[in-house]
């Protein structure tokens, strides 16, 4: 049961987040990525109030249909900001920094390599 809660809300998030894209890239044109910047920012802030408002509840099923499925379809980045903020508030700033700056650029040097690897094997 649990694995079609997150599949369902996955199926959905991942639905918005291409119509959200197809229509903030119509609306501004393209050239900058207004579209993942929008999907990143609201998806952060419906992490921020799914976690405050079902956190509290225990509401495991609500949990894994919208935050795990809905938004980590919509997006991942809500998650990487819940954690951050989660062992900021949890007094490790170190470590909610570190997390911050090294999901970033190694994510980034990842791509970047994947990009590298792909481009010898073709």
């Amino acid at each position: 049961m649990n694995l079609l809660l997150v599949s369902l809300g996955g199926a959905a998030g991942s639905a918005l987040r291409y119509l959200v894209g197809t229509a903030v890239t119509a609306w501004t044109g393209g050239g900058f990525p207004w579209a993942t910047l929008a999907v990143n920012v609201t998806g952060s802030l419906a992490m921020g109030i799914c976690f405050q408002l079902l956190a509290a509840r225990e509401a495991s099923a609500m949990q894994l249909l919208l935050m795990t499925g809905f938004l980590g379809g919509f997006t991942t980045f809500s998650a990487f900001s819940l954690e951050a903020v989660q062992l900021w508030t949890r007094g490790a700033a170190m470590q909610s920094l570190a997390h911050g700056a090294a999901s970033v650029t190694v994510s980034i040097a990842a791509l970047i390599l994947g990009l590298w690897l792909a481009r010898m094997l073709s």
